[in-house]
């Protein structure tokens, strides 16, 4: 699985006029399911993000995880991550998993996610979303997790 990951002051979604989801400090993570992934991939995934030390301690070090600020999550499905430009000037996606499945990984990463952390929101899987975010240093870090051979 794919995901690009931001810290943020500030983050939402909305889709058709409607904030769906909106947090303050924390991690807005895009997600994207590929070919070959399974709910192992997914959760090692949000392991991960919820583990990743990217707040500053007490002396400014990026030293804290999201767990450890208490930040909200922001969880969007994006399946654009696995866009694939080396033939030519517009984007293959063939790499991305096929809607249905992940559709199922996406709904498995966010359920995960409300059973190991306080504060979850979501954009709309396959709708037509606006992000809005205030990105925090800026912190952006990509994250793929293979699935096991």
């Amino acid at each position: 699985m794919l995901a690009l990951m931001q810290r943020v002051s500030a983050a939402s979604v909305v889709v058709e006029h409607r904030a769906v989801g909106q947090i303050g400090i924390g991690v807005l993570v895009l997600v994207c399911a590929e070919h070959g992934d399974t709910v192992v991939e997914s959760s090692r995934l949000l392991g991960k993000i919820l583990k990743c030390r990217i707040f500053p301690d007490e002396r400014g070090r990026m030293n804290r995880s999201l767990q450890d600020v208490g930040g909200g999550l922001l969880i969007v499905s994006q399946f654009t991550l696995a866009a694939d430009t080396s033939g030519g000037n517009r984007p293959s996606f063939t790499g991305a998993a096929a809607p249905e499945i992940g559709r199922q990984l996406y709904a498995h990463f966010v359920d995960q996610a409300r059973r190991l952390h306080p504060e979850v929101q979501t954009g709309e899987f396959g709708a037509d979303m606006q992000v809005h975010l205030i990105n925090d240093g800026p912190v952006t870090i990509p994250l793929r997790i293979a699935p096991a051979a």
